[in-house]
């Protein structure tokens, strides 16, 4: 009988968070006994949103949740050393769609061949996000659209601050 608690890393650059995201989580949370949420940080790549931000919007989303559960980070380089140093032994990827399957598939089995004893989980988002993206909540939220029922309340308000004035 392993004692071991099972801890899953969840990753992704949550720019910004959506409720697939959440629904993900929430799935996750019924097979692992920890949850870290993980927020990539990636010099190279534009986000509208800060780490920073992203982190503090996760955790205002996730304020309901039993914190021994579940854990907001962040991390850069590589996933599976970042997994490794937090003990996980698990993925926890969300998809939407075959495009998303592809790439996953390709990442799980890199993932694997660096560290045989990480597995990959992936978790069908509840069928009524499938057609959420960040990338789609950001251009939405950016000509001043409502977006609250893609994102959390917490999320959609900081939309509304950040594109505020915009023409």
């Amino acid at each position: 009988m392993n004692l071991m608690p099972r801890i899953a890393v969840y990753p992704g650059s949550f720019d910004p968070p959506t409720l697939g995201h959440l629904s993900v989580l929430e799935r996750g949370l019924h097979l692992f006994d920890r949850v870290i949420v993980a927020v990539a940080r990636n010099s190279e790549k534009k986000s509208l949103f800060t780490t920073q931000e992203r982190m503090e919007m996760l955790r205002e989303s996730l304020a309901g949740l039993d914190p021994r559960q579940v854990e907001v980070d962040s991390f850069d380089g590589l996933l599976v050393d970042y997994a490794r140093s937090r003990k996980a032994t698990a993925l926890l990827r969300g998809l939407r769609a075959t495009a998303d399957f592809e790439y996953e598939f390709q990442m799980a089995m890199v993932n694997r061949h660096m560290e045989g004893g990480l597995q990959s989980v992936f978790l069908m988002t509840e069928y009524q996000w499938l057609y959420i993206s960040s990338s789609i909540v950001r251009e939405i939220a950016s000509y001043g659209a409502d977006v609250r029922a893609m994102v959390p309340a917490p999320v959609a308000d900081r939309l509304e601050k950040k594109f505020a004035g915009r023409p």
